[in-house]
């Protein structure tokens, strides 16, 4: 409910997310289609945690909603993590 926990802002510590995906194939779906969105510029998958997190960093703001919706339309969940 606030701008740091609804969107991402830009800068070099990026959001965490949760994913239910669990194979490489399925998180690099996950990466690219990301990847094509306007404004995201890199995403890294943690594959040393479960369940298995990615981090997107942004040139621009962007709604936590619009990564969930993204990561939605491969068939997996996305659950951004709480702020430190």
């Amino acid at each position: 409910m606030s701008l740091l926990t609804d969107n991402i802002i830009p800068r070099e510590h990026g959001k965490v997310f949760g994913t239910n995906a669990n194979h490489e194939t399925e998180l690099t779906e996950i990466k690219n289609k990301l990847l094509k969105a306007d404004g995201i510029t890199q995403v890294q998958i943690n594959h040393s945690v479960f369940p298995k997190e990615f981090t997107v960093f942004t040139d621009k703001l962007i709604s936590v909603e619009e990564i969930e919706n993204i990561v939605k339309s491969t068939g997996f969940n996305a659950i951004p993590k709480a702020l430190i």
